[in-house]
């Protein structure tokens, strides 16, 4: 029977030209040496994706497929079928209820061969049971969305807490239940498991617990922005538990409860391996953490897939090639300022020079390259590596953040002596590193005498490109990004719809959006006289061809790659003046490589 269903299912993957009846062949060999399902062994040989797979098996078994991302909990037959199927059951079966209708429960299962399986439901459930057939990543999705993340763990939970134990209020350390023991129980561990799981699935680069007055809310960081992860509401029970559990993860304290506190957790997911960076503090509630999600294996990035454009590339090689001076990254927490410094030290990494970085917290690895990480706790600050550091005879030197005026005159210092320095600064635009420097002390003619450059960055999320679609966005909103008044008929503007792929989000993964200012003559000048970050801005633009931030924006949003929604969240309007005339704006309007010496001509004219 099996062998006539693998034939069937065969001749259907030939006839539409997804397979070569050669491989086939292999693949049916292969599986019956092995006793597995012909599609599984497709699948794990590369022929077909499971998707392409499964729709082939409903087909040869008259059975129907379908997607899962419409399921909702408010449609009354799905709702019936979960209070009919519990969690546990759903999970130790590897299927989701689709609905119940006139006596029959309808599910989703990535094996329709499994006919025990369906008669262990007929059998304990006492209603007829009929099959539908989705993959099993829509199907964990559909889990996760209808029972909540770790829905079988915490009704188990509930369950040995006594009946209707989800309307009894949260276990706290007033109760006789020792808390800590409850923490290294199994079903927490494994839920808090779940939870880390899941977020790495998503590609999420934070978990925030946060204890509410009648809820415990988590929330996952994807692509810059916080999604509610799907929980179950019995979930409030085990807070303390739960937060506890995290707590012994990370090497922290269980018993200090009334004071912030830093841990960290190393975990292995698959070949990858992670550092989870734990921080706590107490609310009203209970202690809220927050986990920073830093994988150790990450691939160090480039120039071209931060979202460089030709001409930033061209104007950031030419600062990072000199021998000395400083260059600052700028803009506020979470927009990919290390990052880009990481991409920028990747490119000049070489056994001749001498790099060496001072990071808080050290976020990537990179070989050949000497990493410090600071703790301020021991008095081990950037500002006393910095110093210290200098005998180590460096000729590069990262410094991850330029935050006090002590560090800021020791890195200007530093530049000025003949090294080439990265940092970072929290400013609003390139132009505002100058008026912050001296905010810190710096006096302008150090300024302006060892900065050679300057780039403000945010982070704009990418359009999934399964699902993008065209549309046309409203006047007002091109108006406000389009600052060249360039004609918009022409452009075929995107918006996210959401599809599998990403998730439903519409997005999959970040760009940068870039302004950056190249020192030149002017520019020192105005640095010099003090002059305001608005005075400066102008002078960069007139003289060395500087593009304010929404104008890679603009460019992203004609190419399809963002929207103008995601430019207007993450930047702020020029005010455009006499000083910023429609002529100074088209005249950096274009996108192209500027040649070598274009700066330093434009100032001198």
């Amino acid at each position: 029977m099996i062998q006539s269903t693998d034939n069937q299912l065969a001749q259907t993957l030939i006839e539409q030209g997804l397979v070569d009846p050669d491989m086939v062949d292999a693949a049916i060999r292969d599986a019956h040496k092995t006793n597995e399902r012909l599609e599984r062994v497709l699948v794990k040989m590369g022929l077909c994706d499971e998707d392409q797979v499964l729709q082939a098996v409903a087909r040869t078994l008259h059975l129907p497929y379908r997607k899962l991302g419409d399921l909702t909990a408010e449609d009354e037959s799905l709702h019936e079928a979960l209070q009919l199927v519990p969690a546990e059951m759903a999970e130790h079966y590897g299927i989701v209820p689709v609905s119940f209708q006139d006596g029959t429960l309808n599910i989703a299962t990535s094996d329709p061969h499994d006919i025990y399986m369906v008669d262990e439901l007929r059998r304990q459930l006492g209603v007829e049971v009929d099959v539908t057939v989705a993959t099993e990543g829509e199907i964990d999705k559909a889990y996760n969305r209808m029972y909540g993340i770790g829905g079988a763990v915490m009704q188990r939970l509930s369950q040995e807490s006594g009946p209707d134990s989800s309307d009894k209020p949260e276990i706290s350390l007033s109760d006789n239940i020792d808390i800590d023991e409850m923490a290294a129980d199994a079903t927490i561990v494994r839920f808090v498991n779940q939870l880390i799981q899941e977020a790495m699935r998503d590609r999420a680069t934070d978990i925030h617990i946060e204890p509410m007055d009648r809820e415990l809310r988590i929330r996952y960081r994807i692509d810059g922005m916080l999604y509610e992860a799907p929980i179950p509401p019995a979930i409030k029970r085990f807070q303390a538990a739960i937060i506890s559990r995290v707590k012994i993860m990370a090497d922290m304290n269980i018993a200090e409860r009334r004071l912030p506190q830093d841990g960290k957790i190393k975990i292995k997911m698959g070949e990858k391996e992670f550092d989870l960076r734990v921080a706590t503090v107490p609310t009203p509630y209970g202690e809220s953490i927050a986990t920073r999600i830093l994988s150790r294996d990450s691939e160090l990035t480039t120039m071209e897939r931060l979202g460089f454009s030709d001409r930033h590339k061209h104007m950031m090689r030419e600062m990072i090639h000199k021998p000395y001076g400083i260059i600052f990254v700028t803009g506020p927490t979470g927009s990919g300022k290390s990052t880009t410094l990481y991409a920028a030290l990747s490119e000049i990494n070489s056994v001749d020079r001498k790099i060496l970085t001072i990071e808080d917290p050290i976020e990537y690895r990179i070989p050949g390259v000497t990493q410090i990480q600071v703790n301020p706790s021991i008095g081990l600050t950037f500002a006393r590596v910095l110093r210290t550091t200098l005998r180590l005879d460096p000729d590069v030197i990262m410094v991850g953040e330029t935050r006090d005026p002590e560090t800021a005159k020791i890195t200007i210092a530093t530049a000025m002596t003949g090294h080439l320095v990265f940092s970072t600064l929290h400013t609003n635009d390139a132009c505002g590193a100058f008026t912050r420097l001296n905010d810190m002390g710096v006096e302008p003619f150090l300024i302006a005498s060892s900065v050679e450059g300057v780039l403000a960055q945010r982070l704009v999320r990418v359009l999934c490109n399964q699902c993008k679609q065209s549309y046309r966005p409203s006047d007002d909103m091109i108006r406000q990004v389009n600052m060249t008044r360039e004609n918009p008929k022409d452009i075929d503007f995107k918006r996210p719809a959401g599809c599998e792929a990403c998730r439903y989000t519409g997005y999959a993964g970040r760009t940068a959006v870039i302004e950056m200012v190249k020192m030149n003559e002017a520019v020192r000048r105005k640095v010099v006289e003090d002059a305001s970050a608005s005075d400066i801005k102008a002078t960069a633009m007139k003289t060395a061809h500087m593009r304010p931030i929404r104008f890679d924006g603009w460019d992203k949003i004609k190419k399809g790659i963002t929207t103008c929604d995601e430019v207007l969240r993450v930047t702020m309007e020029d005010e455009f003046n006499n000083e910023y005339d429609q002529e100074i704006l088209e005249s950096v309007s274009g996108s192209g490589v500027l040649p070598t010496g274009t700066e330093e001509s434009a100032a001198g004219g």
